[in-house]
């Protein structure tokens, strides 16, 4: 009996330390909570959040929409923020790298929409200071953050992205990789959930007011089962919400227990996704559910 003991807890010290991934600690979330949850169904994969510009903006924002409260941001973080080339075989590619390089203990990508470029994620100001959230959320994590420029939101973009992705993964092969996309940046999220190597590198992708695919539904990623989560404001003008939710219903009736999730900010637009979802809450529920 004592010699299967041990050797049980000889296995249990050699399960890999990725077999859990950790959650990422608490940064200023009292400040970068949900408002207030309207509806709910079971288990948040859809909720009703609300927003309110008067409260969220104006009050948020030290002059509106250029330049939040300094409550709301740590400076500090610019200390692990290098601008860096990366040479690939796709191409030089320019990005900011927040964080731990070699090592991390997760990576986070940010893609921005038309006419953005990678300085918009790592604006510590703008959109209420969230992208100042992430950027201490993976430094002070052990992680690390990636906003890169792209060619295009076609096919020349995606291998950027995947030779970005495949170059950092390499570097911290225990690390999770998730990619936001924000609005046209998504259409860049749905060719890596399409392309058979870095379907194999993405563990999970944010669409924040960003478009839709119903290829995903027989993409390399929806077979892994990558967790998915959708930020939508309720008066997006660019794409409309009830479509962003018909897509979402037609992924958990292909596969009732699909690992997804939405959150819906009632009166929001555009950006509002970008400035409102919970980096900490939502990165944490990817990293629970994630393979």
């Amino acid at each position: 009996m004592r010699g299967f003991i041990a050797f049980m807890s000889m296995l249990l010290l050699a399960a890999p330390a990725s077999a859990q991934s950790p959650a990422l600690k608490p940064y200023k979330d009292e400040l970068f909570a949900y408002p207030g949850v309207l509806s709910a169904e079971p288990g948040d994969i859809y909720r009703v959040v609300d927003y309110r510009e008067m409260r969220d903006i104006n009050e948020r924002d030290q002059i509106p929409e250029r330049r939040v409260k300094g409550a709301y941001v740590s400076t500090g973080v610019r200390k692990a923020q290098k601008d860096l080339a990366l040479k690939t075989d796709a191409g030089a590619i320019r990005h900011f790298a927040v964080g731990r390089t070699e090592g991390a203990s997760v990576i986070v990508l940010y893609l921005h929409g038309q006419g953005g470029s990678r300085r918009q994620g790592v604006d510590d100001f703008t959109f209420g200071g969230n992208f100042n959230r992430i950027k201490n959320l993976m430094a002070q994590n052990g992680g690390l953050y990636l906003s890169p420029d792209f060619s295009d939101f076609g096919q020349r973009g995606a291998s950027e992205i995947a030779a970005l992705i495949s170059h950092y993964a390499k570097r911290s092969p225990g690390a999770k990789v998730f990619v936001a996309c924000g609005s046209m940046g998504g259409a860049l999220c749905w060719k890596l959930a399409a392309g058979k190597d870095a379907a194999a590198q993405v563990d999970g992708l944010l669409l924040l007011g960003s478009l839709w695919d119903d290829g995903f539904l027989a993409s390399p990623a929806f077979k892994r089962r990558i967790p998915v989560f959708f930020g939508q404001g309720s008066r997006d003008p660019v794409f409309a919400v009830d479509k962003q939710e018909a897509f979402f219903r037609a992924i958990l009736a292909k596969s009732k227990n699909y690992p997804a999730r939405f959150v819906r900010f009632e009166t929001g637009t555009h950006g509002t996704p970008i400035r409102m979802t919970d980096w900490r809450e939502t990165l944490n529920w990817m990293l629970s559910v994630a393979r």
